[in-house]
């Protein structure tokens, strides 16, 4: 029985550290039906394919930041070793390194999952162009209503009164 894949559950495990969208070791491990030892395993057999900005371990801070945030360690459950984070080229190399069956549609799965939150990203990036432009327009339309409004006013307000020239004798004349 062909067991599937459910892309929110890859969604959920996509974190941004160091500024980059990765995944964990142990999570991969558990999508890809390994243990994380045996996956590190493969990794390290072929390091050459995981340069910095494919691949990087967690610092403690890091670890403890996940932990406290997602949730992703549960209490008492403790790793020997900080956990390496994989970004998107990481796990498409990851493809090259586990050659199983599983480990391709796994593949697969998670760089779906990349592209529709980079699609997801990218919309909203363009809604918040759009609401800024707005913003602008409505920032100049205010300043149109509000001048609008002062000569609303000043027609409104009483003409000034003219000083009634003096009745009577000057005397200096």
């Amino acid at each position: 029985m062909k067991e599937s894949i459910v892309p929110e559950v890859i969604e959920r495990k996509i974190f941004i550290i160091r500024g980059h969208r990765v995944m964990l070791d142990r999570d991969l491990a558990k999508l890809y039906r390994v243990t994380t030892g045996n996956l590190n395993k493969a990794v390290r057999r072929n390091l050459e394919r995981f340069p910095e900005d494919f691949m990087f371990q967690l610092t403690k801070d890091e670890e403890n930041s996940l932990r406290f945030q997602f949730g992703s360690l549960k209490r008492g459950q403790h790793t020997k070793y900080l956990p390496y984070a994989f970004t998107e080229q990481g796990v498409a190399m990851l493809s090259s390194v586990l050659r199983s069956k599983r480990a391709a549609q796994v593949n697969i799965a998670i760089m779906r999952a990349f592209v529709k939150l980079r699609q997801i990203l990218s919309m909203n990036k363009d809604l918040a162009y759009k609401l800024k432009e707005l913003e602008r327009k409505i920032e100049k339309h205010d300043v149109d209503i509000q001048a609008i409004f002062e000569a609303i006013r000043r027609l409104m307000a009483p003409p000034p009164l003219k000083p009634k020239p003096q009745i009577g004798f000057k005397p200096g004349l």
